[in-house]
């Protein structure tokens, strides 16, 4: 696409930072009743939306590859009318099923088989009678555990100046020159953690440790990825932390701002402010502190608690939570996927939940810039409070289409789903929030996943007339192959795989159409 076509589709327009002028705010299909909370086995949609499976875990896929596990966030990339590429994030495995073998007992082969699994991956897609289907003429590519994938800028860490592979992939986001960007959360779970020069590193649940050591410090990065040339590089400029989204705002003079969140309870909310023209390797990093309204930026030479306590910048970005303690940075619920409103401009902020906090069903926090979006003070204020009388709970990923209505998951735990206190809510569930019409700011559920499954990724074609959507981790918990807790997509007493699906139908064709 050219550049402007590609804005537009963005909703970034050919002014930066300003609304986007293409939105209609006309009425919305009048087929907007949600559909109720259910706990079956099945992927339930709105009766005006059908979906086809576009690719399953351990699918073969074109060059010979296999289809990863856990798919979350997904990015659209059109190329023309009937051609697009799609990159999908493969987040973490699941060692009952990937590798069928517990940390103790696990082989070099069990691991090197576990690390294909993870990352991301990139297809190309073709339009077939108008539905989207992979292109099994064009080799895809994938992002594993194994490799080598270099540290922007040059930069140092942990004495290396590249990490081997990227890992725990959750969402993630775009830039404006089409590059797109994972985001390395629950690392912690490979390789272990350390957020503190002066503290040891915890192990890994995995038990990779056997294969070889890493350093922690090599993960919890946003790694850009060029899907034109299939290079990587991690950035350390937006610090290192279980990074769930890097959402990019556009300035008109093509510098670049970028939220992202800590998806930990009491963890912050972050952006970072560049400072050279498309490109994320010069700039500062801010910490929020939402009760004074504030971004603090995480500078070594600005902060003399930063200066007392770190030897340079690049310890102060990798180990990101320790800094923004020292600096002051709210303790928010689990800051997941955020998302730049195009009706207002407003940021907002899935706060997921947070039970050591009593709150356990979460929020949608919305942020306005008071100084543009490179400015130090903004306002906030809850723009949806989960709950049983909001009918949803747990949001985390959002997405707008095109003509600017909210669409967003839920990600209620898969041990806690149909459990009190969210018993009302069933399983989780892909909700709308009209932009406009009789409903518009109602929150109307649209689909509700398998049993023990999470509803990732969405992510709208060009046109609108598509969404593409993760179904994760279906069946999770099972412990006996002769009974999973869920058998979708196949049924019967078939394993369940997570996968990437289509939907389509009536509904997204008249929204598309306004």
């Amino acid at each position: 696409m050219k550049r402007k076509d590609f804005l537009k589709f963005l909703g970034w327009g050919s002014v930066g930072v300003a609304v986007a002028p293409h939105l209609s705010f006309c009425q919305v299909p009048y087929a907007l009743d949600p559909i109720a909370p259910s706990s079956k086995d099945k992927l339930l949609l709105h009766p005006d939306l059908s979906f086809s499976i576009l690719a399953h875990w351990g699918q073969e896929m074109p060059g010979g590859l296999s289809f990863g596990f856990n798919n979350d966030f997904t990015q659209f990339l059109p190329i023309d009318n009937t051609r697009a590429k799609l990159w999908v994030n493969h987040e973490y495995i699941d060692p009952f099923f990937v590798s069928k073998s517990a940390p103790e007992h696990k082989t070099k082969e069990h691991i090197l088989e576990e690390m294909q699994q993870v990352g991301g991956s990139i297809w190309n897609l073709k339009k077939v009678n108008g539905s989207w289907e992979i292109d099994d003429a064009v080799e895809g590519y994938q992002l594993h555990a194994n490799v080598p994938i270099p540290f922007a800028n040059n930069a140092e860490v942990a004495g290396s100046k590249q990490a081997i592979g990227t890992l725990a992939n959750c969402s993630g986001g775009l830039t404006p020159w089409g590059t797109v960007l994972t985001c390395e959360e629950n690392y912690d779970a490979f390789w272990g953690e350390c957020t503190d020069p002066k503290e040891p590193t915890t192990k890994g649940f995995y038990g990779w440790e056997k294969l070889e050591p890493r350093p922690s410090e090599h993960y919890g990065w946003v790694v850009e990825f060029d899907p034109e040339t299939n290079k990587a590089k991690k950035h350390t400029t937006l610090g290192r932390c279980a990074h769930e989204c890097a959402h990019v705002v556009e300035q008109p003079d093509k510098t670049v701002v970028v939220y992202t969140g800590d998806d930990c309870k009491f963890q912050c909310l972050y952006k970072f402010v560049g400072t050279e023209a498309s490109s994320l390797e010069h700039g500062t990093l801010f910490v929020a502190n939402v009760e004074k309204g504030v971004w603090i930026p995480l500078d070594i030479d600005k902060q003399p608690e930063l200066k007392s306590y770190f030897n340079n910048q690049t310890e102060v970005l990798t180990y990101l939570r320790k800094a923004s303690d020292l600096v002051g940075g709210s303790k928010l619920d689990r800051p997941e996927d955020i998302e730049r409103d195009p009706n207002t401009g407003d940021i907002l902020i899935a706060l997921t939940n947070n039970t050591d906090n009593n709150n356990p069903f979460g929020s949608i926090l919305k942020i306005t810039e008071l100084d543009g979006y490179g400015g130090t003070n903004f306002k906030s204020e809850t723009y949806l409070a989960g709950g049983p009388e909001m009918g949803f709970a747990c949001p985390d990923n959002m997405a707008f289409d095109p003509k600017g209505n909210l669409w967003f998951t839920s990600d209620i735990s898969g041990y806690k789903t149909n459990l009190p206190p969210f018993t009302a809510f069933g399983n989780n569930g892909l909700f709308l929030v009209p932009n406009s019409g009789d409903k518009k700011g109602q929150v109307i559920q649209v689909a509700s996943s398998p049993v023990n499954a999470e509803l990732t990724g969405p992510c709208f074609s060009e046109d609108g007339k598509h969404l593409f959507l993760s179904v994760q981790h279906p069946g999770e918990g099972s412990d006996n192959h002769a009974q999973y807790k869920s058998n979708w997509p196949f049924g019967g007493n078939h394993q369940p795989k997570p996968a990437v699906v289509v939907i389509s139908g009536q509904l997204l064709d008249e929204i598309s159409a306004i």
